[in-house]
């Protein structure tokens, strides 16, 4: 198979879903997050972000968690599963460093606090970060305040991040999903790419990886606008495999007809 770094003369292969923060698009929806992220963050309060699949919310999350100073915040990062609160507990005294020794769910509340309580001591504010939120059950959702509740309500334990497709919506709207929802101080929502946008989308990234002209015809940016739905991790498959359908022809940038090659190469 052909290497797109040597077909284009690319220093490294381009969209690829691990460029260092300093090299990621900017997209229209990541300052306005950025702030209701760092608002939350200030206050112990719980933002949300959502976005259909390949959207940008995770690599947006990334980006905002990483303003965060090591010496003063720790971060705890989880990606949700469809399993119990209980099961949500486990992960968070894992990612803490203390596997829990019980199944009790009252005792596992007290020694996630306990935790949280030490690392306050130390000067650092904990920070709960949850991605794929939208796969937590409803009955997650009625209880999720309790882990952060201290003192009669009268303060919050940790910030809450979440992170989801646009069903997170949905169940933080049901009615048991209430106390919990109450705390939301603002929900971001990554909008697929219009066109200009994704033109610029697609320069951005060949030029990240040492690329020195356009390789994309207009015909084909609107292409993999279209056959993407602007939505940013399909465009880049779609883009990798449009490079690789004109590398094989030898021609020296990327149409439409590529583009449509690669569509039938795409899930």
């Amino acid at each position: 198979m052909i290497a797109l770094t040597h077909a284009w003369g690319l220093s490294r292969e381009p969209f690829a879903q691990d460029i260092p923060l300093q090299n990621l698009y900017p997209l229209p929806g990541l300052d306005p997050f950025r702030q209701r992220f760092d608002y939350a963050v200030a206050h112990s309060l719980t933002t949300v972000i959502t976005g259909e699949v390949g959207s940008g919310k995770s690599t947006s999350l990334r980006a905002a968690a990483a303003t965060l100073h090591p010496a003063q915040y720790r971060l705890i990062s989880l990606v949700a599963t469809t399993g119990s609160l209980l099961e949500l507990l486990r992960q968070i005294c894992l990612q803490l460093g203390d596997p829990p020794s019980s199944n009790s769910m009252a005792r596992m509340l007290a020694l996630i606090r306990g935790l949280l309580s030490d690392i306050a001591s130390k000067k650092q504010i904990p920070v709960l970060l949850i991605d794929e939120a939208h796969l937590l059950r409803l009955d997650v959702f009625a209880q999720l305040h309790t882990l952060t509740q201290l003192d009669y309500d009268a303060r919050s334990l940790m910030p809450i991040i979440l992170s989801g497709q646009s069903s997170l919506i949905d169940k933080l709207l049901f009615h048991t999903s209430r106390p919990f929802a109450s705390r939301v101080v603002g929900r971001s929502h990554m909008e697929a790419l219009q066109r200009d946008h994704m033109a610029a989308y697609l320069s951005h990234h060949i030029s990240i990886v040492g690329g020195t002209k356009e390789l994309f015809t207009d015909d084909a940016v609107t292409a993999i606008h279209q056959s993407s739905g602007g939505l940013l991790r399909r465009a880049g498959n779609l883009a990798r495999g449009a490079l690789l359908a004109a590398a094989q022809e030898n021609c020296p940038t990327v149409t439409a007809e590529h583009v449509r090659l690669a569509v039938t190469e795409i899930l």
